[in-house]
């Protein structure tokens, strides 16, 4: 599943400068895919609204793959986060629930705008 997600970039031919871009990049995907398998939801078309899932599903086993949990607490925190993210895009999937796709697409723009705060920060220092 993870080089799904990594494939959903490497076909972009996107240079990967940092691990910071990777993860803003990794967000920024989720928001896009989530939206795609709502938008397939609406129009009914199954099939798609399976394969923007299972994307979304991918990019987050890859977040949660790539966690440090020797920075503290925060990796177990976003760990739980991500597992529950998953949760309700099987939860969107199985029961056509577009309100559990807009649960993810929140938490997702919180996350992004979090991360885009804190290395705008990084950067200023």
């Amino acid at each position: 599943m993870s080089s799904l997600a990594y494939s959903a970039y490497s076909q972009n031919n996107i240079s990967i400068e940092s691990s910071e871009k990777l993860i803003k990049m990794l967000y920024e995907g989720i928001l896009r895919f989530a939206s795609q398998a709502k938008r397939s939801i609406d129009e009914k078309n199954i099939e798609k609204k399976a394969y923007w899932i299972n994307r979304t599903s991918a990019i987050f086993s890859e977040l949660i793959n790539s966690l440090n949990y020797d920075g503290g607490n925060i990796a177990h925190y976003l760990s739980g986060l991500y597992i529950q993210q998953i949760r309700l895009l099987a939860e969107a999937n199985i029961y056509n629930d577009t309100t559990k796709l807009d649960e993810v697409l929140n938490v997702t723009k919180i996350l992004l705008q979090a991360w885009k705060d804190e290395t705008d920060i990084a950067v200023d220092e």
